[in-house]
């Protein structure tokens, strides 16, 4: 098992260089407005998007090749169903108020992903290498985009509690 850090690209980003062991092998860019993204990895280009409008499906695609699906079995769980080459994965968090999530087969844990330390966006990200690269990165943008819906939840309801009364 190789351990990959996410990092932000700068303060206020949420586009992220991807190390593995150390050396950059990927910058993983988080679409602004929507759900989607893309990354390059050895030469290729990868997409991750909705795979349909208002779906609880995401896609990572090579070329027009689709590598894996992750769907959301329930919008008010933080977890994804991941299906790669026919293998059912889950992609659920640790606890209820963590930001830590577990990579599952059944019941077998088989890594994680989690903040660095408590005040970061920064992920360090343990799971097998027996899933491509191309496919933890995958895994790493699904928690990566949980983590900013619950952080722009979290700046609106402190937004709403700032502003005065009329």
């Amino acid at each position: 098992m190789s351990t990959i850090n996410a990092i932000p690209q700068n303060w206020f980003s949420w586009n992220y260089k991807v190390l593995e062991q150390g050396s950059p092998v990927a910058d993983l860019d988080l679409a602004w407005v929507r759900e989607a993204g893309t990354f390059r990895l050895q030469g290729r280009t990868y997409k991750i998007y909705r795979e349909k409008f208002l779906s609880r499906t995401f896609v990572l695609e090579e070329d027009v090749a689709i590598l894996a699906r992750a769907s959301r079995p329930n919008i008010f769980l933080r977890s994804f169903t991941v299906d790669y080459q026919g293998i059912q994965l889950t992609v659920k968090a640790h606890s209820i108020f963590g930001r830590t999530f577990v990579l599952q087969q059944g019941s077998q844990v088989l890594g994680s992903i989690y903040p660095e330390h408590w005040f970061t966006r920064k992920a360090a990200v343990e799971l097998p290498d027996t899933l491509p690269l191309a496919v933890r990165i995958f895994m790493v943008w699904l928690v990566l985009i949980l983590w900013r819906r619950q952080w722009r939840q979290e700046a609106g309801i402190a937004a709403r509690n700032a502003s005065p009364s009329a």
